[in-house]
C-alpha cells in the first residue's frame, strides 16, 4: 500500500529529526566532465560524527565532521595527505542540518542550501600525528589520518588560487576547497 503524497513528504522530513538514528545517504552527482561522482555519507548521532566518502577516481576523498571534538578532517587520496580544521560556529552546518540537507539532495534532487568554504595550508608545515594530537582530534580522525602527513588549515574569505585547490566535503551541500599557500 502506498501512502498519499502528503504523508510521504512528511515522513521524509521527519527522519533526520530522530535523535539517535544512524543515517546513510547515497548520491550520484554529475561532474563537470559529464561523468558521475558517487558520494556516500553516514551520520552516527551517538558519536556525533558525519563520515563522507567521495568516489571520483583520482579526486576521491574522505571527510569526517567530528562534532564531539570540534574538528573536520579531509583525506585527499591523490595528495596522500590529511587536512584538519577546527570547527567554528557560523560557517559549518550543525549535524542535524547536514542530515536534512543530504536527504533533500537525495530525495528531492534539489538543494535549499549550498555553501562553500575556502581553506589554506602551508605545504612546508606538516606533521605526523602523535598520541597527544589524536586525543585532541578523536578516534575517527586518527583512523582517517594516521600514517600520512597532516596539515592544519585555516579558513580564508575567498578563492586563494583556484588551480592549486582540491575539492572535498559534501558535494552540493558544503563544498570545501583546500588550497596550498605557495610562495615563489
Amino acid at each position: 500500500m502506498r501512502l498519499p503524497v502528503r504523508y510521504r513528504r512528511l515522513y521524509i522530513l521527519l527522519i533526520p529529526q530522530i535523535k539517535y538514528l544512524n543515517i546513510e545517504v547515497f548520491n550520484l552527482i554529475p561532474s563537470s566532465n559529464g561523468d558521475y561522482v558517487q558520494q556516500t555519507m553516514t551520520i552516527d548521532n551517538e558519536k556525533n560524527v558525519a563520515d563522507i566518502h567521495v568516489h571520483a577516481g583520482m579526486c576521491s576523498s574522505d571527510t569526517i565532521f567530528d562534532y564531539k571534538h570540534g574538528y573536520i578532517a579531509t583525506r585527499l587520496f591523490s595528495r596522500r595527505a590529511c587536512f584538519i580544521l577546527k570547527m567554528k560556529q557560523g560557517y559549518i552546518p550543525e549535524l542535524e542540518e547536514i542530515g536534512r540537507l543530504a536527504y533533500e539532495r537525495q530525495m528531492l534532487n534539489k538543494m535549499f542550501s549550498s555553501k562553500n568554504i575556502w581553506l589554506q595550508y602551508e605545504p612546508s608545515h606538516s606533521f605526523f600525528g602523535e598520541i597527544k594530537e589524536w586525543f585532541i582530534f578523536g578516534d575517527s580522525i586518527e583512523k582517517l589520518c594516521k600514517g600520512v602527513p597532516v596539515y592544519k588549515v585555516r579558513k580564508v574569505e575567498s578563492e586563494v588560487g583556484g588551480s592549486a585547490c582540491a575539492k572535498a566535503g559534501l558535494l552540493g551541500i558544503l563544498g570545501i576547497s583546500i588550497c596550498g599557500d605557495v610562495h615563489f
